[in-house]
């Protein structure tokens, strides 16, 4: 603390001259300060500035830093999710059309040609099955051949230990909830059908003139409910990932939010208070200013007493 002192005309330190010294020293300081503030828009430029906030804020940083990795992976399983579904209806289309062909069939009016071109024309549908399992692809993987499972990361806990969401579409997978509890759609090279044993959609192609096979009167029931059921099994997947999407859509709300709160809490930890800063800043110019008027006139007081020995 700088102190007035008098008493100027003994012969010794000039200390008006070092208090105003002291003080363009101090205002100088606060001038950088401030404009490195203003220029950076940070109040924290190094942990010597707030020891405690510098800490708050850079885990502050690597935890938000790590949740906006969380909402990536979480758009992947979104897609992951979406793209299934829109395969599934794909399908479930083509298996309703394989269903209304067989109930036409089921007609005593029609004849045994027409019944035979019913049967093929469900399996066309029935490749066209085949050929959206084939093309229903994300990253390399195939979603609805019965094999996919993945795990994404869609958060943290207070420990930072990574948060799981396991999107399993393996054909043994119970949450399916289908009788089989082994869901299979690949039509082609199987003879148990979306998790009905014993449906073969291979056998559309086999319906001919002289066998119309699973479109016979005897069988042509039991080929209706197997279809029936099938179809009933394609709805509780997609189902399954419906759920899964809505899951994924509140996670990615949350993470959102999240997100925000901590950038909000690291501006106020961090960031400078531009307003406050700039009048800090003229303050300390003004005082900058004052300490080298005072300091010039401090310097020119002991000239004044060599008056007193001139003659």
């Amino acid at each position: 603390m700088p102190f007035a002192v008098g008493g100027n005309s003994r012969i010794r330190t000039n200390i008006a001259a070092e208090n105003a010294y002291n003080s363009l020293e101090a205002s100088s300081k606060d001038i950088a300060l401030r404009q490195l503030r203003l220029s950076t828009g940070l109040r924290i430029n190094s942990a010597s500035d707030d020891v405690a906030g510098y800490i708050t804020s850079k885990a502050l940083i690597a935890r938000n830093g790590s949740l906006q990795s969380a909402m990536n992976t979480v758009g992947d399983a979104k897609n992951v999710a979406n793209i299934a579904m829109d395969g599934l209806d794909n399908i479930n289309d083509l298996i309703t059309k394989i269903k209304d062909a067989t109930a036409q069939a089921a007609s005593g009016a029609l004849g045994t040609d027409e019944k035979v071109a019913l049967a093929k024309a469900a399996y066309r549908m029935a490749q066209q099955i085949q050929t959206v399992v084939d093309s229903t692809v994300f990253g390399g993987a195939q979603l609805l051949d019965g094999t996919f499972s993945g795990n994404f990361v869609v958060g943290l806990d207070a420990k930072n230990t990574l948060l799981t969401l396991n999107i399993d579409l393996q054909s043994v997978n119970a949450d399916y909830n289908v009788p089989s509890n082994s869901f299979e759609i690949s039509s082609m090279n199987t003879a148990s059908f979306a998790g009905i044993t014993g449906l073969d959609l291979r056998s559309l192609n086999n319906v001919s003139q002289s066998d119309l096979g699973i479109f016979s009167m005897t069988q042509i029931g039991t080929t209706l409910t197997s279809l029936a059921d099938a179809l009933n099994n394609a709805n509780k997947v997609a189902s399954f990932l419906g759920g899964i999407a809505n899951r994924l859509d509140s996670q990615e709300s949350v993470l959102q939010n999240q997100i925000t709160n901590y950038q909000s809490a690291i501006s106020r930890i961090q960031d400078a208070d531009v307003a406050k800063e700039q009048l800090s800043l003229i303050k300390s110019q003004f005082l900058q200013q004052s300490s080298l008027t005072s300091l010039t006139q401090a310097n020119q007081n002991p000239s004044a007493f060599l008056q007193l020995i001139k003659g």
